[in-house]
């Protein structure tokens, strides 16, 4: 993110020239940005690792879900992991990488839960007894992020 104004009423990134950014949005994007992505993880999130499971519970084609899943698999996403020999069948789970997009996808129900649906369809509890929110916080200070705080700034590789 952008620092909101800078000197003059500009921010550092909109004085950049014009062209394409690259950035690790853009990259995720090109791994998740996709509805039956995330809603395949969603679900093997939840425990729910066969294929046809996953194709019901998100509502997919069983054709564009194996290509979504492919792909997820190819970047490092998913695994898949064999149950059966005959006829050859496999399950789908998370590797570190997916696991660790949970947050992510909890900031998105939380999104949703405010902005988009009326009466939000479930809630997440914490082990703790308490329904979970998800803040975010700068580990080194502990202060809420706000986008206002935030300054986007070139990094050595850029």
């Amino acid at each position: 993110m952008e620092k909101n104004e800078g000197p003059g009423g500009t921010s550092v990134m909109a004085n950049q020239p014009v062209g394409v950014r690259p950035c690790s949005l853009a990259a995720s994007l090109d791994v998740l940005g996709e509805r039956w992505s995330l809603l395949a993880i969603r679900e093997m999130g939840y425990g729910v690792h066969r294929f046809g499971q996953i194709a019901g519970f998100t509502g997919a084609s069983r054709d564009i879900l194996a290509d979504r899943l492919r792909k997820l698999e190819g970047s490092g996403v998913v695994e898949r992991r064999q149950y059966s020999e005959h006829p050859p069948r496999y399950e789908y789970h998370l590797t570190e990488a997916g696991r660790e997009l949970f947050p992510v996808l909890l900031s998105l129900f939380q999104w949703g839960d405010k902005w988009v649906v009326r009466e939000p369809a479930l809630m997440f509890r914490h082990d703790c007894g308490h329904r979970l929110d998800v803040d975010h916080v700068c580990h080194h200070c502990g202060r809420a992020l706000a986008r206002e705080d935030i300054e986007a700034v070139p990094s050595r590789r850029g």
